[in-house]
């Protein structure tokens, strides 16, 4: 697509991601004046001639660096694809990154790039409470590839992080960090800027330094951007907030261009592109992205208001309840721009009250995932995190009687009166 739909000034004043997100990276006239960018739904692309073809593979394979200003030409959908790459674009923005892919899945995000950086005997170090797809990936499969593993608790902030490298070191090279702030289910915050330091000097007598990356799923990236505060990549699980239709799959992963590039010759090559229908859904939720967040984000603020003067309501895992004496309030303050709109609450008399609760949800639908229009409840211990040991579960906090629920854009008054008969 012509660069010169990559403007972001209009003269000198600087658009905002929203109004960026309209038509950045897509010209209109190479698509029959189409004000909507098309699906290019086509596995192929065909060459102007054989000496194109080898050129253009030489580029996507790596085998010939890009010049400054000069784009991949289109090769296999597997590799580039116009709507995919525009969808990148827009996305890189919001994230204030050099460059970004999309991938299949948000576990494909995760996944190809811990594959991209760690080779067997390396440690990944990683913070717990986290999805418990993440869990398992880290703990399960990449163990029986060699790839070790020390999780610490988010909840014990610098020193535990501190500890939790300190093990690390003694068992081999430190190749990631993945960390998810706030965690899933639970919510506590992790100070990106601090890991940061901290990170590159217990490392820095390795011969690469360990890359940073961060699980934005749960605030970005509206509420959160990891880049700005030191993460090296930011990741997504885009079935959540930035899809926001319950309607799609897909994960992204943004970032210095350097490091980017090493994730999509990984990507590339083992096939966890997104395909372009669910790009094009991806550029259709981009438009809508701050005005659903902004709306779930108030919704999500008056019910925690409700659960919070409840009786059998025993514990709120929600940023915007922390007080100036918890030391996670500064990290929100100087980090969030928002508190989100998925959270844990929990009910006393474990696992057959959470499971009352949820099976009495008229208007709130019983389902795992988050960030979707309408609300979502589910079952941590239950669903997401059962593959996670019993033990470890109640050692994070992810107790029996926890509920997480994702507030979505219905009308607040609604959402309480659902809960509140729920719960009585």
């Amino acid at each position: 697509m012509s660069t010169h739909y990559k403007k972001t000034h209009i003269g000198t004043h600087l658009l905002k991601p929203e109004s960026l997100m309209m038509g950045y990276g897509y010209d209109p006239q190479l698509s029959e004046g189409s004000i909507k960018c098309p699906n290019f739904q086509t596995s192929t692309f065909v060459f102007k001639s054989a000496e194109q073809g080898k050129d253009f593979f030489n580029v996507v394979s790596g085998r010939r660096p890009l010049e400054p200003g000069e784009q991949a030409g289109l090769v296999y959908s597997r590799f580039n694809n116009p709507t995919i790459e525009i969808a990148e674009n827009r996305l890189a923005i919001w994230d204030q990154a050099e460059d970004c892919i999309l991938t299949g899945s948000g576990m494909s995000a995760i996944s190809t790039t811990l594959l991209t950086f760690s080779r067997p005997g390396d440690v990944v170090v990683y913070s717990e409470p986290i999805y418990g797809g993440t869990d398992t990936l880290i703990n399960v499969i990449l163990k029986q590839m060699g790839i070790q593993s020390v999780g610490y608790l988010s909840s014990d902030g610098q020193s535990g992080f501190e500890h939790a490298l300190e093990k690390a070191k003694n068992l081999g090279n430190i190749s990631v960090v993945m960390l998810e702030t706030p965690d899933n289910p639970t919510n506590n915050l992790i100070d990106i800027t601090a890991c940061k330091a901290t990170l590159d000097t217990a490392c820095q007598d390795q011969t690469t330094l360990p890359i940073l990356a961060i699980d934005n799923t749960m605030l970005g990236p509206l509420w959160q951007q990891p880049l700005a505060h030191g993460a090296d990549l930011c990741l997504y699980s885009l079935t959540k907030y930035v899809g926001g239709h319950s309607d799609l799959i897909g994960g992204s992963c943004s970032g210095r261009k350097a490091l980017v590039s090493q994730v999509r010759k990984v990507r590339n090559s083992i096939g966890t592109t997104m395909d372009s229908n669910t790009a094009w859904l991806i550029l259709r939720s981009l438009e809508t992205l701050k005005i659903r967040m902004q709306a779930a984000n108030d919704g999500a603020a008056k019910v925690v208001e409700f659960l919070s003067q409840h009786n059998n309501v025993s514990r709120i895992d929600y940023p915007g309840l922390l007080q100036a004496t918890d030391p996670q309030h500064a990290i929100y303050q100087k980090q969030c721009k928002g508190a989100g709109s998925t959270f844990s609450f929990e009910v006393e008399g474990g696992e057959p009250a959470a499971f009352t609760v949820l099976n009495k949800l008229k208007l709130v639908k019983l389902a795992v995932s988050l960030g979707g229009t309408e609300s979502l409840a589910q079952h941590p211990a239950a669903m997401t995190h059962s593959g996670v040991p019993k033990a470890r579960r109640e050692f994070i906090g992810v107790t029996d009687g926890l509920i997480r629920i994702s507030v979505g854009i219905e009308d607040a008054d609604d959402i309480i009166a659902d809960l509140a008969q729920a719960l009585a």
